[in-house]
């Protein structure tokens, strides 16, 4: 019986590939756009802890470790092709903590 393939990803931090359940997905949401076509609000970069949140996504493993070492080399800022407050990296040590 053909065995079923396991989907790997790399943890930003640590640069290991691992299967996908053991890390935790970073998300940055889509920006919201008006009726005139305006972005009225832009994304913000959450912690997705299901894995099912629309937007672009990068990957990390569950320790504030690794995302310690994403924020040090601006990681995630590569991934997500833009520059992120350090507010955010609070609230995602702060959900991190929270999640473990």
């Amino acid at each position: 019986m053909k065995q079923k393939k396991i989907p790997l990803r790399k943890c930003t931090g640590c640069n290991e590939m691992k299967p996908k359940k053991e890390l935790i997905r970073v998300v940055k949401l889509p920006d919201t756009v008006g009726e005139n076509g305006e972005v009225t609000a832009k994304g913000s970069i959450e912690l997705d802890f299901t894995g099912k949140k629309p937007g672009r996504g990068a990957y990390i493993c569950n320790s504030s470790e690794c995302l310690n070492k994403a924020v040090k080399g601006k990681r995630l800022e590569k991934a997500f092709s833009s520059a992120i407050p350090s507010e955010v990296y609070e609230n995602l040590k702060e959900a991190l903590e929270k999640g473990e």
